[in-house]
């Protein structure tokens, strides 16, 4: 079954209308920050997946992800981390911190398709 709901978390615009054209098939929500990410996750009990980046002000990637896994309303969520910071150590960061996967900017269409469906169980 495909995701009911995509959370593009970037504080990007552009990197956000890249994410509409790549996954047109989802229904997307946008927050543009952490803190924003958390108003829209509880305003959207819907959302099943969630794409995001590391860098943002406010409250960044990993804050979010601790906040998301430590309440109980969002933490099997499944997040991806989808950032230029292609470190190990930042690898593994993420990963310990509960994400899901992790893609790495710049990345093909392909690549994030094959990501969310392996993630939610659906097909293209």
């Amino acid at each position: 079954m495909p995701p009911r709901k995509v959370l593009i978390v970037d504080d990007s615009k552009l990197l956000h209308r890249m994410f509409e054209m790549m996954l047109r098939q989802y229904p997307l929500v946008h927050a543009y920050d952490g803190k924003e990410a958390l108003e829209r996750l509880a305003e959207n009990g819907d959302v099943d997946l969630v794409l995001l980046d590391m860098n943002m002000p406010r409250m960044n990637g990993l804050e979010l992800l601790e906040a998301m896994k430590g309440d109980a309303r969002f933490k099997k969520i499944p997040v991806v981390l989808v950032t230029t910071e292609g470190s190990e150590e930042q690898t593994q960061r993420g990963l310990d911190a509960g994400a899901a996967a992790y893609v790495k900017k710049p990345f093909r269409n392909e690549e994030l398709i094959a990501v969310i469906q392996r993630l939610t169980g659906s097909a293209a």
